[in-house]
């Protein structure tokens, strides 16, 4: 008897014990099925988050990419979110679109979580849509081209367009007395210098007599192909991109002078800064007596240099998207003081993108970190970092600044509505 109730006993043992074993592997099997839902998005795992992006380090434009990678760099060192550490990988693309294709795919292989501070707008029209077929934010791309705003895929803007720092320039020459058919431009023979155009066109579009100046503008940017022969058919010289013969641009300048029975007192420039540096040279060898401006993308800086060893250290306008470099903004002051002589336009342009992109992540509710969770914490969502306010409720793009500045004995000055009134006298 005392038998039988042992062996009943340990049956009852027995089944209690397979019982708790069952539930912990069930138990075991869900946890790790958790975790690895967790870090299943590409770029996260358990320790950090890996980003990437794709610039021009080597290149004719590497002030620009470098710039940008600084400056990124530079606000998330040390940082973590989420308890997680964060890795930026940056490959070259030498501003060529083969390149960067090819450089994007690298990136997919390494499986970044986003790409942000990408350089350029011909880079970005080939590689945007390969990084929406992969679900793949784009953040702060450092170009102002219509072909992010708001564009195919989950893309997240930090700087104002082109279209607004060329309609700002043009709209404070006409205050200042300069003419519709007086404003000319010499840009890019691509998607970027067509950026611009179509800036020009779109602030001049509802100005008194510009219906036959839209007609030329509209038949510039239909223009098919690579490089098609832009020149000579309007206010607009172009140049290819990567060279730096500026006599073509020029002389189809020079063309339109002549047919229009004026001159160009304005010439907005859209392009690399050694390629509109030594246009404005060329153009100055030639003792033109114009007014330029080049937009944020050109590089202040770099510009100011190069055109110091033309000669030329006055009336250049520089449109910037981001604050002063002197402001006494809380922003502004930690970005200086981290990049030190490094500090400029453009790095502290890709520090505002590198806080946008940490202030975003922080958004996110919860511990678990994926795309459409970071996508979605942007949208709609307005927030201040030290002074700068960055406005998602109406467009994907943060910031509408535009800080003008004109180059006066080398040195640029930010341009008030009477600096306008004087560079065109």
């Amino acid at each position: 008897m005392n038998r039988a109730l042992t062996n009943r006993q340990n049956k009852t043992v027995n089944k209690k014990n397979t019982k708790f074993l069952f539930n912990g592997i069930i138990f075991s099997l869900l946890s790790v099925s958790c975790f690895s839902q967790a870090y299943a998005v590409p770029g996260v795992s358990s320790t950090k988050i890996t980003i990437g992006g794709v610039m021009d380090l080597e290149g004719r434009s590497k002030a620009l990419g470098s710039g940008m990678k600084m400056g990124i760099s530079a606000a998330i060192r040390g940082k973590k979110i989420k308890g997680k550490s964060i890795e930026f990988i940056t490959l070259n693309d030498s501003y060529n679109p083969e390149k960067s294709i090819a450089a994007t795919n690298e990136l997919i292989d390494k499986k970044v979580f986003l790409v942000i501070g990408n350089v350029g707008t011909p880079t970005a029209k080939v590689t945007l849509p390969i990084l929406a077929k992969n679900n793949i934010p784009a953040v702060g791309f450092f170009t102002g081209a219509g072909l992010l705003r708001p564009g195919k895929g989950d893309i997240i803007n930090y700087r104002a367009s082109y279209v607004q720092e060329t309609a700002y320039v043009i709209n404070s020459a006409l205050r200042a007395g300069v003419k519709t058919n007086q404003i000319c431009a010499y840009v890019q023979n691509d998607a970027y210098g067509m950026a611009g155009v179509t800036g020009i066109k779109r602030a001049l579009i509802k100005k008194s007599g510009t219906k036959k100046i839209i007609a030329l503008l509209n038949q510039i940017i239909a223009m098919p192909g690579t490089n098609p022969k832009r020149n000579g058919i309007g206010p607009v010289g172009v140049y290819q991109r990567n060279t730096f013969s500026a006599r073509a641009g020029y002389l189809s300048l020079k063309n339109w002078e002549k047919i229009s029975k004026t001159r160009c007192r304005l010439v907005l420039t859209v392009g690399a800064y050694t390629s509109v540096a030594g246009f404005i040279g060329y153009a100055n060898m030639k003792k033109e007596n114009w007014v330029y401006s080049a937009v944020s993308f050109t590089g202040a800086t770099n510009l100011k240099n190069i055109l110091a060893t033309y000669g030329v250290h006055n009336k250049v306008i520089v449109t910037e998207v981001v604050p002063p470099l002197n402001s006494k903004l809380k922003v502004v002051a930690k970005a200086r003081k981290l990049l030190g002589k490094k500090f400029s336009s453009i790095t502290l342009e890709g520090y505002l993108v590198g806080r946008m992109m940490l202030a975003i992540m922080e958004k996110i509710p919860g511990k678990i970190i994926t795309r459409q969770a970071f996508i979605s914490a942007a949208k709609s969502s307005k927030f201040n970092i030290d002074g700068v306010t960055f406005d998602f409720t109406s467009d994907n793009q943060a910031s509408d600044l535009i800080t003008p500045t004109y180059l006066k004995n080398g040195i640029y000055h930010t341009a008030r509505r009477s600096d306008f009134k004087r560079l065109f006298e």
